[in-house]
């Protein structure tokens, strides 16, 4: 099963684009951002999950790293 979060790459400005099941939820530029996003998706416990590769895959980058690629 993949990972239904998705943290992309860091694009050329900074940032990464996140993506729920397939939907985008926005660009974040720091943990606190993605946080949000996943709370604004029904997801309470947010912070817990940004290190469980079962939840959250981080592509093209270090994990928890925004800066411009």
């Amino acid at each position: 099963m993949r990972a239904p979060i998705v943290i992309h790459r860091p694009s050329p400005t900074g940032g990464r684009r996140v993506t729920i099941r397939g939907h985008i939820a926005g660009l974040a530029y720091d943990d606190q951002d993605v946080i949000e996003f996943l709370r604004r998706a029904g997801l309470p416990d947010a912070e817990q999950l940004l290190d469980r590769p079962e939840w959250v895959e981080w592509r093209g980058g270090r994990a928890h790293s925004y800066a411009a690629a």
